[in-house]
């Protein structure tokens, strides 16, 4: 019986292997420059992928019109959010510490900042301070 459940596990695995690398057809497009042979290629290298194309340093712009993207700045060719983004805060590059976040741009501590406590736009009022990320008013 192990013998026989050893086999049908291989049988089935050389399926799967042999449905992921079969060829695909793609139909051709008038609009296409480049012939859409993939004659010996398997699906997942056949299909093109739009983003691939649009790079944010060739093109900056892109980074405002893909949807879902990181943010309208571009750093390394990705899209970023120079005011969240706590590996380039403000900047490409600039890291925030161990314990900040990016907030508008700048590193902050969250457990004692005014205007950012506990997290961005967190504002305790004139009567509080902001103590290990929450505003006390004692």
């Amino acid at each position: 019986m192990n013998k026989l459940l050893k086999t049908l596990f291989l049988v089935s695995m050389l399926i799967m292997a042999l449905a992921i690398t079969m060829p695909t057809r793609v139909e051709s497009n008038e609009n296409d420059e480049e012939p859409n042979s993939v004659r010996g290629t398997s699906r997942f290298l056949s299909q093109r992928s739009s983003k691939a194309t649009l790079t944010c340093d060739r093109n900056p712009k892109v980074c405002y019109t893909i949807r879902g993207s990181g943010g309208p700045n571009c750093c390394n060719n990705k899209c970023v959010n120079f005011n969240t983004d706590e590996l380039n805060c403000g900047k490409c590059g600039k890291k925030c510490g161990y314990s900040k976040i990016c907030c508008e741009g700048k590193c902050i501590n969250p457990k004692t900042n005014e205007k950012h406590c506990g997290k961005c736009g967190n504002k305790c009022n004139s009567k509080g301070s902001c103590v290990y990320g929450l505003c006390s008013y004692a």
